[in-house]
């Protein structure tokens, strides 16, 4: 596929060209063919990119040093670009992974894919110009001086350098506006002058020294005005690839994938139960209260106490159970048991509500294996209305009530209130991450939570519980990283269009009672 259907008279880069430095403004889009199983791939990882600079932005304060290695980590593993120097010989060539060239290749085009998904609504552009700032901030700083320089002249940001005899004139001046500086710091160190609205942003902190319309700006502080200057490029940008999306999504091949990569969900398939048969229905009451998710535990209580769940609770519940490692037959066994108690004879159950249940598991219908629901999916999809009990518990609940939830549950008031600080943020996979955290008693859960099943896995494996499940779900893992070093790419991700089809589908099998 190509990415743009004009004809454009551009000269013919070499590959060394193309990519001469691992940072770029992303100026020119790409223009070559490429297949859309890649497209897909480029998209999702940069997408994981991207959700994890949101996640360590909220957990840490940027540019610390966890904040950095946590982030530095994700960007190697993902096979972005983070080396400035590297020679010729590896730069097209690489004995184990992807060479610097093709990271480079994804990056740029990963960028351009995304900003197509991200350029329709404002709350979008606004996330994704937050991140991708967030991202380039982080990478811009991890750069050498020298290569900082060389990234400035060759996106033609060629602010004037002062000479040793303008420093030295200047120099109380400087030392006065720029905070830790001394006479010695000040002829070490490159200043640039700046036109003084390009640097707004310092002028307002009182970082700099302003005199005649120009701020002078110390080399360490030049990344303020290359991200306000990366802002309005991509601001710009996104506005217009807004205006030109119509002819985009005429096409049907693009269309439901760019509409689906807004809020995708980008982690494990839980579809595939590698751990079926390992939880018996014995074990569903106490695995609720230690190491279900809020949102699970809620639809679990609420299952126990009315003996029925309409059916937008008994998709959320009923797959999730389903990817902890409920049977068919045990499913059919625990939902059948909890409605008769009700005011659901058995044979009305069989004739309403068990159709639906095989048909989860793939029995029935197109006979389909279903994917458990991702928090996103959860969040964004059929919220709750009057006597629901399914959704994301912070996202859908009363703060008021979701305190007196929480403080049920006998989580420290200090954590409660951390806990409605991210809600109040609308960081609710941050708030359940938190929520995990303070009912396990750890400081730092280790991971990114984007998934109820994952919740559960790693509870089970912080617990020491069903050791089974977590050896089992490692083994696709691994055989993926194996396939990344031989050359070869393995995607964990189902296909989105396909997903989507497939959870519609499902929906229609599920009639309210």
């Amino acid at each position: 596929m190509q990415f743009s259907g004009r004809r454009r008279k551009l000269a013919v880069h070499s590959q060394n060209d193309l990519y001469s430095h691992c940072l770029q403004l992303y100026v020119q889009p790409p223009l070559e063919n490429i297949s859309l199983s890649e497209f897909e791939t480029f998209a999702v990882e940069r997408l994981k990119l991207l959700k994890t600079v949101e996640n360590l932005g909220v957990s840490y304060v940027k540019t610390t040093e966890q904040y950095t290695k946590k982030l530095h980590a994700e960007i190697s593993n993902l096979n972005f670009p983070h080396k400035a120097e590297v020679d010729e010989a590896s730069f097209t060539k690489s004995q184990v992974g992807p060479s610097e060239y093709e990271k480079r290749r994804k990056d740029h085009i990963s960028h351009f894919i995304l900003r197509l998904a991200y350029c329709q609504t404002e709350d979008l552009r606004r996330w994704f110009i937050q991140q991708e700032m967030d991202l380039f901030r982080h990478r811009f700083n991890d750069l050498s001086s020298k290569y900082k320089t060389e990234f400035l002249h060759k996106n033609n940001l060629k602010y004037d350098t002062l000479s040793a005899d303008e420093k030295m004139n200047l120099k109380d001046q400087l030392i006065n506006s720029t905070f830790g500086f001394s006479g010695i710091t000040i002829v070490e160190q490159d200043f640039y002058k700046v036109p003084f609205q390009d640097a707004l942003d310092l002028i307002r902190t009182r970082k700099v020294f302003l005199r005649g319309g120009y701020a002078y700006i110390p080399h360490q502080d030049i990344v303020t005005i290359v991200l306000n200057d990366f802002r309005t490029r991509l601001s710009k940008a996104l506005a217009l690839t807004a205006r030109s999306l119509p002819a985009v999504q005429s096409d049907e091949r693009l269309q439901p994938l760019l509409n689906h990569l807004s809020h995708a969900y980008v982690g494990q398939d839980y579809s595939i139960q590698k751990n079926i048969g390992k939880i018996s229905l014995e074990q569903i009451d106490p695995l609720s209260a230690k190491s279900f998710p809020l949102c699970m535990r809620q639809l679990h209580k609420s299952l126990r106490e009315n003996h029925h769940l309409r059916h937008g609770g008994r998709m959320q519940y009923g797959l999730f159970l389903k990817g902890i490692g409920l049977t068919l037959e045990q499913a059919l066994q625990f939902w059948r048991s909890e409605f008769i108690r009700g005011k659901v004879d058995a044979d009305k159950f069989d004739k309403a509500y068990a159709y639906s249940i095989r048909h989860m598991f793939g029995k029935e219908g197109k006979r389909t294996d279903y994917t458990p629901y991702s928090c996103m999916k959860v969040i964004l999809s059929n919220p709750p209305s009057q006597g629901d009990y399914h959704g994301c518990p912070f996202r859908h609940s009363d703060p008021e009530l979701l305190k007196q939830k929480l403080q049920s549950y006998k989580l420290s008031p200090s954590g409660i209130v951390q806990i409605l600080e991210l809600v109040k943020g609308m960081h609710y996979q941050l708030a359940c991450q938190k929520y995990f955290e303070l009912t396990h008693n750890i400081e730092d859960a280790g991971f990114s939570l984007n998934h109820p099943n994952q919740y559960f896995m790693e509870s089970q494996r912080l617990l020491g519980g069903v050791k089974e499940i977590k050896k089992e779900v490692e083994v696709p893992q691994k055989v993926q990283e194996n396939s990344v070093t031989n050359g070869t790419s393995v995607s964990r991700q189902p296909n989105t269009t396909q997903a989507m089809e497939e959870m519609g589908d499902l929906d229609s099998y599920f009639a309210d009672e």
